[in-house]
């Protein structure tokens, strides 16, 4: 074993004590505050393409649907030009989505709630199927991001929910 292994090695585990003595611990570990939340949030239901997909994102970072908390959320996405040549004619739109969400108890009260936004882009110098291809690929990947946007938050927050 050379010294640079030895090194490499001190260094990890000395980073590895020092994490663990600050008294963090992993969000999804046995005493995380994720199992809080793990299988037991119920989102609105869908009724857009871009509600769906949030939905199948939220389920496979917090587990199926449970009962104990409903998540009601809005989505808004915004269509903007982007590149537009001399002709007049647009090659690039961008799409800007927010994403209000709160979390709410059987009871009706909000735990935690908030706004998220991201962007993407899509380009429509292909033939029709692509452009339309691409654009339902780009809401689709809009989507999943303010989905984990939402996931982050709500990993956040679950360290003051009720057990």
């Amino acid at each position: 074993m050379s010294s640079r292994d030895r090194l490499s090695r001190r260094a990890a585990l000395l980073g590895l004590l020092a994490v663990s003595a600050c008294g963090l611990t992993p969000v999804y570990g046995p005493n995380g505050a994720g199992r809080r939340l793990f299988g037991k949030i119920r989102p609105r239901d869908p009724e857009t393409y871009q509600d769906f997909i949030f939905n199948r994102r939220l389920a496979e970072r917090l587990g199926g649907e449970g009962d104990l908390y409903d998540l009601d959320y809005g989505i808004a996405i915004g269509v903007v030009p982007q590149a537009i040549t001399p002709d007049e004619v647009t090659t690039r739109y961008s799409l800007s989505g927010t994403a209000d969400f709160a979390l709410k108890d059987q009871a009706g009260r909000v735990l935690a709630q908030g706004r998220v936004s991201s962007f993407t882009s899509y380009s429509t110098t292909g033939t029709t199927i692509a452009t339309l291809s691409a654009e339902g690929d780009a809401r689709q990947r809009l989507a999943t991001m303010l989905a984990d946007q939402v996931v982050t938050r709500l990993l956040a927050a679950s360290a003051s929910l009720p057990e």
